[in-house]
């Protein structure tokens, strides 16, 4: 296969996680220190409140550029670390800046109101009425919009297209941020190199957010020319597409990731879902399989073939990358089997074993399939039925160990809904499987 990839179980080095954690970590602490040193050579505010409030306003600004390079879609950091991961990190992040934002605007306000002698309310107003103060107002208030619809009570009530459009506002919220820091800011203007490093990390993180979520994805698609080849009805609520294009041994994709999927023509621009590949790619086909869940995966069987496809991706650390032990063990629920049957195509003859949990046999997507490639592999299938609730709960502990009796020593991946996730890896915590062995992929965007 011309996109095929080795399964090379990595020994004595560090996993591809851990350093792309470290990376990423290293680089939000050397630049806090460094504004930590700007704060304290550039000079104290017009009072003690101020100075306060200036300390916040830098670190709010250090939290901006470290959301953007969490939704940019470094290649690098996504294949380590992973959307869900690095999207959980923008969400708390998020929250953080919205406090750290709040706390440095009514402390601006304070100090003015100390400085003039006057209420708070007059001042907010009189503030308001300079440009570079009711910038930096408006940008808060977008903080504070963006931040109260990814409320978890809110979010679950709105459909993902409008979250995801009112989230935008972050950007615009970014923009306002910059140029009221360029505007009020004297911190990162008290000399020359102050100067070319705020700038410069601007244009890092900007031209990263630019390049994962822009450009990368406009080029891919022009160049690789996705479309349509085949639709392929696997029951009566599922489905399979098969992608073809231009050079797809040039596509960086691994089996286990997922792209983004938008169909022009068939749907609107803006409607897009995460699915996984449910095949390895081959260098000359993609493919996913989607349950009608959604008005965008319900029509996919109605796709006539040689439409235009849209793909963002791949993206995802679900993959081989990340093997530690020679043994396997490949857990997934409903849909969630897609990453994983995939995954079987890149594991070598031998240990692995595939506990694919369902309501029923007739709800097993693409168990033939599975079975085939595990009888290939001389590994096992376990093939676990029943609602939740009935009998015995297949992921306590107890199951787990009696179905996988050497389950400390495997390489343990899992994809399905959120409570069987949930189920999975705090049976694997009991039985004090090693973190590093536990590889999850998380269903959604947000």
């Amino acid at each position: 296969m011309g996109a095929a990839h080795s399964s090379a179980v990595r020994r004595g080095a560090v996993l591809p996680v851990v350093a792309a954690r470290r990376a990423l970590w290293t680089f939000v602490l050397v630049n806090l220190v460094i504004v930590e040193v700007l704060f304290v050579t550039a000079g104290t505010g017009k009072n003690s409140v101020l100075t306060v409030a200036k300390f916040f306003g830098l670190h709010a600004a250090v939290l901006l550029l470290s959301q953007l390079l969490l939704v940019a879609r470094l290649p690098w950091l996504d294949r380590r670390i992973g959307m869900d991961r690095l999207t959980v990190w923008h969400r708390w992040v998020g929250f953080t800046l919205l406090w750290t934002i709040l706390t440095h605007a009514v402390l601006v306000v304070l100090g003015y109101a100390n400085l003039d002698d006057t209420s708070m309310v007059k001042t907010f107003f009189a503030l308001a009425g300079v440009p570079a103060s009711l910038l930096g107002m408006w940008a808060a208030a977008f903080v504070v919009v963006v931040a109260a619809v990814s409320v978890r009570q809110v979010r679950r009530r709105l459909r993902y297209e409008t979250w995801h459009g009112l989230h935008l506002l972050l950007y615009l919220a970014l923009g306002l941020a910059f140029v009221h820091q360029l505007l009020e800011t004297t911190t990162f203007t008290s000399s020359a190199a102050a100067r070319i490093y705020w700038w410069a990390l601007w244009l890092f993180a900007f031209g990263a957010l630019v390049t994962g979520r822009v450009v990368v994805p406009v080029w891919r698609n022009l160049y690789h020319r996705f479309r349509v080849v085949a639709v392929v009805p696997e029951s009566d609520d599922v489905v399979s597409v098969h992608i073809s294009g231009r050079h797809l041994d040039r596509l960086p994709a691994r089996a286990g990731q997922f792209c983004i999927w938008r169909f022009p023509g068939h749907n609107h621009w803006w409607l897009a879902n995460p699915f996984s590949l449910s095949a390895a790619p081959d260098g000359h086909a993609l493919r996913l399989t989607a349950k009608a869940v959604g008005s965008t995966s319900a029509g996919l069987r109605h796709l006539p073939v040689g439409a235009r496809v849209f793909v963002e991706g791949p993206y995802g650390a679900f993959t081989s990358l990340h093997r530690t032990r020679p043994g396997a063990l490949l857990i997934a629920g409903g849909v969630g089997i897609t990453p994983v049957r995939a995954l079987l195509e890149e594991e070598p003859a031998g240990d692995v074993v595939v506990l694919y949990r369902v309501r029923s046999e007739r709800d097993a997507v693409l168990v033939d399939e599975v079975r085939a490639l595990v009888a290939a592999r001389g590994g096992r299938l376990y093939l676990l039925t029943g609602r939740r609730g009935e009998g015995r709960p297949p992921f306590e502990p107890e199951s787990l160990r009696a179905l996988v009796p050497d389950i400390t020593e495997r390489d343990v991946y899992v994809c399905g809904p959120p409570a069987m996730t949930a189920a999975v890896l705090s049976g694997l915590r009991g039985l004090r499987v090693p973190h590093g062995q536990v590889h999850a992929e998380r269903f959604g965007l947000a």
